[in-house]
C-alpha cells in the first residue's frame, strides 16, 4: 500500500502555490484542518480554564485533548505532557529546574551532533551550577554518534545526558536505547532532542529510554510551540520557579502563564491529521498513527533514494553524511557556489531548500562545514517525485549538467 500523495497534497493550501517546499526540516506546512481547529478555538468562545462557563469548560477541554494527542503520538502518559512556548524554552526551563540539584564534581553530557537547543541549555546550567560539561564527538564523516562516542564520556559524577534522537542537520539517528541504558547503568538522567525524528518514524518515549522526550508540533504539522514529555511521577521531583498563585500539580507547573488555548487544538488536529494519512482497521488512535507512520516512512524512504541517487550523480555535488538509518535529509554542498547562492538559485525556480548550519553549528564545524553549513533539503509526506525532480533539475542547471 502507498500513500495516497494526491489526497495528502490537496490537504496543504499552501501547495497551491507550486512551491516545492523542502524545508519541513525548519517546520512543514499546514494542512487545512490545523487552521481551522486555530481558528474555530480563537472564534468560538473562550477562556481561562475552568468548570462554571461554557467557555472554560471550552478551554479545559482544548487542554486535556492536546495533552491526550500528544500522548498518543509519543506512547506516554497525557499527565507528563508538558505545553511550552519552544522546544528550546521548555529546555532552558527544564536545565535550570534540575540543575538545582547539581554540584561541583557533578557532570553534564552533550553532544557535538545536537542542534543548539540541546547543548546550551545545559553547559550554562551546568556552568551556573559549578558542574562540569563533557562533550561527545562523532565521526566527522560519517555523522554517526555511537553508544560508545557517549560510553566515553560518562562516569558515575553524570547526572543528564542529553542527546538528539536524529540530527536535524544530518539526518543520522542514534541508537537511543542503547546510549539511554549506559547513561541509566550510571545513574544519570536522559533528555532526548525528538524534533527532528517525529516527523518521520513512530515515536515511543518509553522504548527509546528516554527520561525527558522535547519535540515540536510545528515540524509534523502543527502550530509554533513546544512540548516536553516525561512520567508524571519524574516530573513531580522536578521543582521549576513559578508564580505563588500557580498550581503545583504536574504538568501544569511547568506551564508558565496562560497556555495558548488555539495552538493546543491545532495541535491535537495535527496529530488527527496524521492518524488519517493511512487507511487503517485499528480501534485506537495510536494504532492508526502507527499504521500512518509505516506509510510515511515507506513514501519518505522511496523518495529520499531518488534525491540521493539523483544529487549524487551530479558533478561537483558533494553529499554530507554516509547512507545509513537516518531520517530523509540530504544535506549538501555545491563545488564553486556558497550554500546561501544555492539557496537563492533555487529559490527562483520555486524550490525552498535552505542553508546554512540550522542552529546546528556544533555539528556543522565538527563535519568540516564551518558556519557557512550547506544546503539542505528535508522530505515532509505532502512531497512528491516531480518535487524531488524539480529540486534536482535546479542543481542540474547550476553545476552545468543539462
Amino acid at each position: 500500500m502507498n500513500l495516497d500523495i494526491t489526497r495528502v497534497r490537496s490537504c496543504f493550501p499552501a501547495l497551491d502555490q507550486g512551491v516545492a517546499y523542502f524545508d519541513g526540516p525548519g517546520g512543514t506546512q499546514v494542512p487545512r484542518a490545523v487552521g481551522q481547529a486555530v481558528a474555530d478555538t480563537l472564534c468560538g468562545g473562550i477562556a481561562n480554564r475552568g468548570t462554571v462557563t461554557a467557555a472554560e469548560r471550552r478551554a479545559e477541554a482544548v487542554v486535556a485533548g492536546a495533552r491526550a494527542a500528544m500522548a498518543d503520538l509519543l506512547d506516554c502518559p497525557a499527565e507528563g505532557v508538558v505545553f511550552a512556548r519552544s522546544m528550546t524554552q521548555a529546555t532552558y526551563d527544564l536545565a535550570r529546574a534540575l540543575a538545582k540539584q547539581w554540584g561541583p564534581g557533578d557532570e553534564v553530557v552533550v553532544t557535538r551532533l545536537d542542534h543548539d537547543a540541546n547543548i546550551r541549555p545545559w553547559t550554562t546550567a551546568a556552568e551556573a551550577a559549578g558542574a562540569t560539561v563533557r562533550w561527545a564527538g562523532f565521526d566527522p564523516v560519517t555523522g554517526e554518534l555511537t553508544v560508545d562516542d557517549i560510553a566515553a564520556v560518562l562516569s558515575p559524577r553524570t547526572r543528564l545526558v542529553a542527546v538528539t534522537a536524529a540530527s536535524n542537520l544530518l539526518g543520522t539517528r542514534p541508537d537511543i536505547p542503547a546510549i539511554a541504558a549506559g547513561a541509566h547503568a550510571v545513574g544519570a538522567l536522559v533528555h532526548v532532542d525528538g524534533v527532528h525524528l517525529t516527523p518521520h518514524a513512530a515515536v515511543s518515549v518509553a522504548e527509546l529510554g528516554a527520561d525527558f522526550y522535547a519535540c515540536s508540533p510545528y515540524k509534523f504539522f502543527g502550530p509554533h510551540h513546544g512540548v516536553l514529555a516525561a512520567a508524571p511521577e519524574l516530573l513531580a521531583a522536578v521543582h521549576p520557579d513559578k508564580l505563588l498563585p500557580s498550581t503545583d500539580a504536574v504538568p501544569e507547573r511547568f506551564e508558565l502563564g496562560t497556555l495558548p488555548y488555539e495552538l493546543l487544538a491545532g495541535t491535537a488536529a495535527a496529530v488527527d491529521f496524521i492518524a488519517a494519512l493511512a487507511p487503517s482497521s485499528a480501534a485506537t488512535r495510536r494504532g492508526r498513527l502507527l499504521d500512518s507512520m509505516r506509510l510515511v516512512e515507506a513514501h519518505e524512504e522511496q523518495l529520499f533514494q531518488r534525491l540521493l541517487d539523483g544529487l549524487a550523480a551530479l558533478p561537483g555535488v558533494t553529499l554530507h553524511g554516509a547512507p545509513g538509518r537516518r531520517t530523509p535529509t540530504a544535506l549538501f554542498s555545491v563545488a564553486g557556489h556558497a550554500p546561501g547562492a544555492v539557496h537563492r538559485h533555487l529559490a527562483e525556480r520555486q524550490v525552498n531548500a535552505p542553508a546554512g548550519t540550522f542552529y546546528a553549528v556544533e555539528a556543522a564545524r565538527h563535519s568540516g562545514l564551518g558556519d557557512a553549513g550547506a544546503v539542505r533539503a528535508g522530505l515532509a509526506p505532502y512531497n512528491s517525485t516531480e518535487d524531488v525532480d524539480r529540486l534536482l533539475a535546479g542543481v542540474a542547471e547550476l553545476v552545468g549538467a543539462r
